[in-house]
């Protein structure tokens, strides 16, 4: 009889991996205060520790038989033209000429009112379009990184319980998911 695999839950990973990001852009900043390293020393030091940090997170997970559980939330019945509507921009704007005297003077006051709640509006609109990008860009960050470590964890199967091939698929994942970042710092680093 095979024992149940045991299912992590993706938001859980996504959380605790964010919290690992977080922790070490912290520990790289106040260990680099001291030390006054270059932008390419911090970027080395970061990717070497979350990729130590996913290289044992993976090789433990491989080697216990873990798998992901989608418990992302659907977003298909969001319709695209629902937040806006068909609203669209005109290219013309209007011209304006005020009279000279009282007349102009309190025509100019109620231009300036109305271009005021005009600008706070779409401050306001702005800020939500901020807002749901950053919601959108987290959303799909999520995915990706759901994605690929539920394809890591489907060869939990093949590696359950034998340390060896558990590492083995964790460098070499942990090296595809981080190598080519590693290959940009280089770069960057030769090219500057």
């Amino acid at each position: 009889m095979n024992p149940q695999q045991t299912y992590l839950n993706g938001k859980s990973v996504f959380i605790v991996s964010s919290l690992v990001i977080a922790v070490t852009i912290i520990t790289v900043y106040l260990t680099g205060v001291n030390y006054n390293r270059s932008l390419t020393s911090n970027l080395y030091l970061s990717l070497s520790i979350i990729g130590f940090t996913l290289f044992v997170f993976m090789t433990f997970g491989l080697y216990k038989g873990l798998g992901l559980k989608d418990d992302f939330p659907k977003y298909k019945e969001f319709e695209s033209g629902a937040l806006l509507g068909n609203a669209s921009p005109s290219s013309e704007t209007p011209s304006i000429d005020i009279a000279d005297g009282i007349g102009g003077i309190i025509t100019s006051i109620l231009l300036w009112i109305g271009m005021t709640i005009a600008i706070i509006l779409l401050s306001v609109l702005l800020e939500v379009i901020f807002w749901f990008s950053l919601f959108i860009l987290l959303t799909m960050l999520y995915w990706v990184f759901f994605r690929a470590l539920k394809f890591v964890f489907s060869k939990s199967i093949i590696t359950k319980g034998d340390i060896g091939i558990s590492l083995i698929y964790a460098i070499t994942f942990t090296s595809l998911y981080l190598g080519w970042l590693f290959v940009l710092v280089y770069l960057k680093e030769i090219f500057s």
